[in-house]
């Protein structure tokens, strides 16, 4: 039974509204003073208190904030004779659930206790059976898509769905990670079908080197300032969540995602990014910029340089900077130099902390205990975003004559089936895809690239072959093949096919406040 707490100093008038309670199945407790309903919640549990705002003795306010103190969870609905405005700040100041206009009727008493008290069970009730309604329209697409563009659209209403479903009780979600397996598998069958002659045919999504081409210059050229702001290793769905935490300072102007390029790799999407070119024509072009895999030399230290090769390929003359962003002290201290950066068309910066928090992830058991599973990884992302230097500089930036295009490299995939790869000695180590010569592999569990040059991709060496797991695959070495299994199942890792790596985020904002 719900238990309601009513403080009303004229309570005797409203013996009406109690008894419609009580018939409704409500216990009503009664009290006529702020006094008497702070020390009746110290005696009984209640579910939600109403509260008049105007009592004699200890006010509305008053009471709200003695019984917020002791109960912060405790849902209070104000009651008032006025809409003056500082009294209802004060209140929601406070943490109010709901507020009500004297005088109030039964219905109304009933709809706020069906808001503050019921809304999760009718979150639950509602959002289960849209699902289900929805779900063989989804099951039916997902077996029907056969373009790029409706992979994205499938992918955006898998993650509505699930970040709806994470929010309610009903059992669902379960039923959601069945359905986004089966996606991910079609998927996968999809790019292994099309993704060699969308590059050799020149027709395909945008892929990670046009982005420059097709979302950054328009902007340049037609006398925008630009934040260009690559977030690493960022999935299309913990985007939706840090969207959340700055839609009140942005209007989004959103293609919403685009392809990475295989590998989902940085070494490779992102070079491919910031020089307008595959990594085969970026080794040819420019040898010196690009590393091959058995080097020991860092992959993207030449991220600057590829940014001014594809200004200069392209014959424009903006004034651009570039920052990598890897501590929030650095983040901190970019922000203090911002006002000098505006004063560049363009500026190019790459946080690295959800890449540097997937390592982790992988690394460290407390950080696997923080982030189980997707919904914790986003929320661990989210809560990362709030009070970081990240946050401020969008603050900043909301009130700046600025555009800002955001987006990513790749995404990751949390994986849990093992599949076995033999290596020589120069085989690269990433668990998600190879590039070598004499692999051995199932070819049923890999999609293999047999002419990397006409996929775009660097050759080390004649024989040199490509391997992409897909779906929630990884590969291991028969080498202390348990132990490295155990070791990597149930970890977040890119570079090979999935939704998750490969439809990633691409926005433009726009500030509201200009």
């Amino acid at each position: 039974m719900i238990n309601i707490l009513w403080a009303d100093d004229e309570i005797e008038l409203l013996k009406p509204h109690i008894i419609f309670l009580e018939q409704k199945g409500y216990a009503v407790t009664p009290v006529v003073s702020g006094t008497d309903a702070i020390e009746t919640c110290q005696n009984k549990h209640f579910d939600v208190v109403f509260l008049d705002e105007n009592m004699p003795g200890l006010s509305g306010l008053e009471t709200l904030l003695a019984i917020k103190k002791a109960q912060p969870a405790l849902p209070v609905v104000m009651i008032t004779k006025s809409e003056e405005e500082n009294i209802m700040e004060q209140a929601i100041g406070q943490q109010i659930s709901d507020y009500l206009i004297k005088p109030v009727n039964p219905n109304q008493i009933l709809m706020s206790i069906k808001k503050v008290v019921h809304a999760q069970e009718i979150i639950t009730e509602k959002t289960t059976s849209s699902y289900q309604s929805e779900f063989m329209k989804l099951g039916m697409r997902i077996n029907e898509t056969f373009s790029a563009e409706d992979w994205q659209k499938v992918y955006n209403d898998l993650i509505f769905w699930e970040m709806r479903l994470e929010e309610t009780e009903g059992g669902m979600d379960e039923v959601l990670q069945t359905q986004k397996t089966e996606a991910d598998s079609q998927f996968c069958k999809y790019i292994r079908k099309n993704y060699e002659n969308w590059l050799t045919s020149g027709n395909h999504p945008i892929l990670s080197p046009d982005i420059f081409k097709t979302k950054v210059f328009p902007l340049l050229d037609k006398g925008e300032k630009v934040f260009f702001i690559l977030i690493d290793n960022l999935r299309l769905d913990q985007w939706r969540v840090i969207q959340k935490e700055i839609s009140s300072l942005f209007n989004f102007d959103e293609d919403g995602s685009f392809f990475s390029i295989l590998p989902t790799a940085t070494q490779y999407s992102r070079n491919a990014i910031f020089s307008g070119l595959m990594p085969s024509q970026i080794r040819k072009m420019y040898p010196n910029l690009w590393v091959d895999e058995e080097e020991d030399e860092g992959k993207n230290l030449n991220e600057e340089a590829l940014i001014k090769t594809q200004i200069e390929r392209f014959r424009k003359h903006y004034t651009f900077s570039y920052n990598k962003i890897n501590t929030n002290q650095a983040g901190e201290k970019y922000n203090e130099n911002l006002k000098s950066l505006l004063n560049n068309d363009l500026n190019v910066v790459v946080f690295n902390f959800v890449d540097m928090l997937s390592h982790a992830r992988t690394e460290v058991k407390l950080f696997r205990e923080l982030a189980p599973d997707e919904a914790a990884y986003r929320s661990l992302v989210q809560s990362w975003f709030k009070h970081s230097s990240i946050a401020v500089l969008f603050k900043i930036l909301s009130e700046q004559n600025v555009k800002v295009v955001l987006t990513t490299d790749h995404g990751s995939i949390r994986v849990k089936n093992a599949i076995k790869v033999v290596g020589d000695k120069n085989t690269n180590v990433n668990l998600r895809y190879k590039v070598g010569k004499n692999l051995a592999y199932d070819k049923k569990e890999a999609f293999a690239i047999q002419k990397p040059d006409a996929a775009g991709l660097p050759c080390p060496n004649l024989s040199s072959v490509y391997i992409f797991a897909d779906n929630q695959s990884f590969m291991a070495y028969p080498n202390n093949y348990n132990y490295y299994v155990q070791y990597y199942k149930d970890t977040f890792q890119h570079g090979g096919i999935s939704l998750e790596e490969m439809i990633i985020p691409l926005i433009t904002m726009s500030p509201k406040t200009i």
